[in-house]
């Protein structure tokens, strides 16, 4: 019997989620808050990233503003896929509420794994954009057929 099954493509899509979100500053959806921007004050050496004279925070290098997200989701909708790769992620970028909606786990597997390190590359810093990759290369080496 197995006492724990761990699901990949759900934990991969929790994974892209959460760094998607982040990426993109979405409000009510990032994981950079003020309860985080204090601990990373706090218990690292990123002081660059504590409040500022007028309290509050300043922009992160890791995150995109929001002309950078139009350009982000219109090459998004332009995306073309051979039938049955992915749903259509055309239809999953909402402009006007400038939100991404409808991605399957799937879809999410498929952008971590491929498009994730063509889509902020020139998007993001080197740095941020090379730890992006590597996770992106690390999730296509957990479930590749071959070790």
């Amino acid at each position: 019997m197995i006492r724990h099954n761990l699901d990949v493509m759900h934990i991969e899509k929790n994974v892209f989620d959460n760094v998607f979100n982040t990426v993109l500053n979405f409000d009510d959806k990032t994981k950079d808050n003020p309860q985080s921007r204090q601990d990373m004050v706090e218990y690292s050496d990123r002081s660059q990233l504590a409040k500022d004279s007028s309290g509050k925070y300043p922009k992160a290098i890791y995150t995109i503003d929001k002309e950078a997200r139009v350009i982000l989701f219109n090459w998004v909708k332009g995306l073309k896929f051979p039938d049955g790769y992915v749903s259509n992620l055309g239809r999953c970028p909402d402009t006007n509420a400038k939100r991404i909606f409808g991605m399957k786990s799937h879809d999410c597997h498929v952008f971590m794994q491929r498009l994730m390190p063509i889509a902020f590359r020139e998007l993001l810093p080197s740095n941020v954009w090379q730890a992006l990759t590597e996770l992106s290369l690390f999730f296509k080496d957990l479930t590749s057929t071959t070790l």
